[in-house]
């Protein structure tokens, strides 16, 4: 069988690496409006998000929400959106890219208690979903078109 590397590349999937941290997550950079952050990629999150700490650095326009965010660190959180920014994943790019805002200082405190650094944020199923990822757990690839 050919290498997958070269049937996506033939197929114009773009490569994105990402790292498995010691909490056995996928820490992936990403540019949310032309500012890098850290990001977990999580295929069990519906959306991508960002932590309320993060909404200036981004630049991103906060908008209040009645949806309630619920997840590992709970249910029923409060949530705000910000619609229409570029996020970009290696040279994958989104130009109308909706995100939720909610706190996420439950996940950032269960990282640094297992000695690893905060994140900005969650890629979640959405961008997946969009880009028809394909993930490369041995190799520490995601791809995306």
């Amino acid at each position: 069988m050919k290498n997958l590397h070269d049937i996506l590349k033939k197929e114009k999937y773009k490569k994105i690496k990402f790292k498995i941290t010691k909490t056995q997550h996928l820490l992936i950079k990403a540019k949310i409006n032309g500012i890098v952050g850290n990001f977990i990629l999580d295929t069990g999150a519906s959306n991508s998000c960002v932590g309320f700490e993060s909404v200036d650095l981004f630049q991103l326009q906060a908008e209040d929400s009645k949806t309630k965010a619920s997840g590992a660190g709970g249910t029923g959180m409060q949530t705000q959106t910000a619609s229409n920014n570029i996020l970009q994943l290696g040279l994958w790019k989104d130009i109308e890219f909706n995100l939720v805002i909610f706190d996420l200082s439950h996940v950032n405190e269960a990282l640094m208690q297992h000695k690893s650094k905060p994140v900005h944020g969650i890629i979640g199923a959405d961008v997946l979903m969009k880009g028809k990822a394909i993930v490369d757990y041995f190799n520490c690839f995601v791809y995306l078109l």
